[in-house]
């Protein structure tokens, strides 16, 4: 079979070695005789799955001891709507920065889970046309503000903040969805309250999300939060309120212990921008026969958009490449052209086979 490249936003790409792993281990997980998929989450087997997974996650990212790991279900549009009403009771006002899709909908669901008013700190799209991002300098952020909401990396719009945002003291904590770009590059937990993370773009399967909480904002989860909405509820039964999605751990633990093995996460920084690199200098070099919009400073090293102008010519670049075993290069419903999301389990051949078929495609068609 050829060698194929997938190229989807997510579910996304996982690492061959994960999958040869998980793929040994199917039917017999470490010599117990059954599948992790049939394994009592209670019992010591998969305990020590999930107790391997939080300290491989805690060394990869240097979480400090007083932040809680929580591995939850429902995915981050869950955390758009659990984080409002765990954080803001007794708060009148949500600070919220739009600056794409997914950030839009956050700032919609927030609306429908909490009596506090969620403010718009800051819209990238009235601002900038989704092009840029508005800078920390800009946020209309209040000291009285139950939080501050934003997403690091939007993979719609093609838009990252190169330079994580920091919030300086006496402001409200800061909470972020990281769920497209978790583990791609070093990060300083100590400046958020909250980090969030759907596993299915850089971390492994759909089915669980990555909740990382500083221990103090605990107190503010209110009883009237029903338990399995409740971060409190979880932390307490050490993350098994309910039943949790055992078999997305386990491939979200090999993952993480690929990543150890890579080198960690400063070498995938390293490696990342060489791919993003590699797929900007290509865009930027067909004499506008490939397009960008978005502010070189505000570029996604995760998800590169591009197109031709010519929608059916963008069609027609996603069938051809899909037969030469690029895949799922179809940008989204709402923008189309094209978007190639690279994250840490892309390797670089994928990106420079992309890169020479990009070229192939505007010799033919340019």
């Amino acid at each position: 079979m050829n060698t194929v490249y997938n190229f989807s936003a997510g579910p996304a790409v996982l690492p061959a070695a994960v999958l040869h792993t998980a793929q040994q281990e199917m039917l017999d997980y470490n010599g117990t005789g059954i599948p992790v998929m049939s394994m009592s989450h209670r019992s010591a087997e998969f305990q020590s799955i999930l107790y391997h997974a939080e300290q491989d996650l805690r060394l990869l990212l240097n979480v400090p001891d007083n932040y809680k790991i929580l591995f939850l279900q429902g995915g981050a549009s869950a955390q758009f709507s659990q984080v409002a009403m765990n954080f803001s009771h007794g708060f009148k006002r949500i600070d919220s920065v739009v600056t794409g899709n997914w950030s839009q909908t956050a700032h919609r669901q927030m609306e429908k889970s909490t009596a506090a008013e969620i403010h718009l700190a800051a819209h990238g799209g009235t601002q900038y046309d989704y092009c840029d991002l508005p800078p920390v300098s800009e946020w209309d952020i209040s000291k009285d503000s139950a939080f501050v909401h934003f997403v690091a990396n939007e993979t719609v719009h093609g838009l990252q903040y190169r330079q994580m945002p920091k919030l300086s003291d006496g402001l409200p904590p800061l909470i972020c969805d990281m769920s497209s770009e978790i583990l791609s590059r070093p990060i300083d937990v100590a400046d958020f309250g909250v980090i969030y993370a759907g596993a299915q773009k850089n971390l492994g399967p759909a089915g669980v999300t990555i909740v990382i909480i500083r221990e103090d904002l605990l107190e503010r989860c209110p009883d009237s939060v029903p338990a399995v909405w409740n971060y409190k509820a979880h932390v307490e039964k050490q993350g098994m309120y309910n039943t949790p999605a055992t078999y997305p751990i386990y491939i979200a633990g090999l993952v993480l212990r690929w990543l150890q093995t890579q080198g960690g996460v400063g070498q995938m920084a390293f490696i990342n921008r060489r791919k993003a690199d590699m797929l900007y200098r290509a865009i930027d070099g067909s004499g506008g026969f490939y397009r960008n919009a978005i502010h070189p400073d505000a570029r996604s090293q995760m998800n590169v958009i591009f197109s031709t102008g010519d929608a059916g010519l963008d069609e027609r670049f996603a069938q051809e490449a899909a037969l030469c075993g690029l895949r799922q290069l179809k940008g989204y419903k709402t923008l189309g052209g094209m978007r190639a999301s690279i994250y840490n389990a892309m390797p670089i051949e994928g990106v420079s086979a992309l890169v020479e078929f990009m070229a192939d495609f505007q010799r033919k068609n340019g």
